[in-house]
């Protein structure tokens, strides 16, 4: 193994630590520092909340199941011929 990498990796961590640190304490606004921490709610609720919206399997397997005899009846319904039996006669005979 070639020490070549690992001394440009040294170099590199080295030069980024000596980048100057961001000032923090302008980022927050006076209005921020002055105002009230929020209001605490309890968990039970919005846990309640968060399983109600939960996805119903039998629903959603019916309605797959719907789609993909939908999606099946159309690729049948194209899979047929699009001109008619005059139209497919009128067509060879122009083409000889």
């Amino acid at each position: 193994m070639s020490i070549r990498p690992l001394i440009a990796l040294l170099a590199a961590c080295c030069l980024a630590a000596c980048t100057q640190f961001p000032e923090l304490d302008r980022t927050i606004s006076p209005e921020m520092a002055a105002s009230d921490y929020p209001a605490l709610v309890p968990l039970e609720p919005v846990l309640a909340q968060a399983t109600a919206g939960r996805v119903d399997a039998q629903a959603t397997q019916a309605q797959l199941e719907a789609r993909v005899a939908r999606l099946r009846s159309r690729a049948a319904r194209m899979r047929g011929s699009i001109l008619s039996g005059r139209e497919r006669q009128r067509l060879a005979e122009g083409l000889q």
